[in-house]
C-alpha cells in the first residue's frame, strides 16, 4: 500500500468562500478512482508540543493499493482539477510512504 500525504498552508486573506471551494477540491481528490481511501482534515487540537507541528491549514491522506495506483491518480482529471486552487495555498509539502 502507498500512502500519500499533504499538507497544505493556506494563504492570508483568502474568503470563506475561497476556504469552502478549496475544501470541496481537496475532498474530491478522494473520488479518484484509484484512491482507496483517505481522510481530508484540519490540524487536530492536541497539547502543543515542541515535535507537533500544527501550523498548517489541512491535511490529505489518500490510500493506494501500490505505486501504479498512486501514479494514475497524478494523472487523473480530477487531480489536475484541483491543481487550479492552487492560487489559495502558500506552501504544500508532501510525504509518500510505503505501508
Amino acid at each position: 500500500m502507498l500512502i500519500h500525504t499533504v499538507y497544505f498552508w493556506l494563504k492570508d486573506g483568502i474568503t470563506p468562500a475561497e476556504v469552502a471551494t478549496f475544501e470541496a477540491g481537496v475532498r474530491s481528490l478522494l473520488t479518484i478512482d484509484s484512491v482507496v481511501g483517505g481522510y481530508v482534515g484540519k490540524p487536530a487540537n492536541t497539547e502543543a508540543r515542541p515535535i507537533i507541528d500544527q501550523s498548517y491549514s489541512y491535511g490529505l491522506i489518500a490510500m493506494f493499493d501500490d505505486l501504479a495506483g498512486h501514479d494514475a491518480y497524478q494523472v487523473d482529471a480530477i487531480h489536475d482539477a484541483f491543481r487550479t486552487h492552487a492560487s489559495l495555498w502558500k506552501r504544500v509539502q508532501i510525504y509518500d510512504l510505503i505501508a
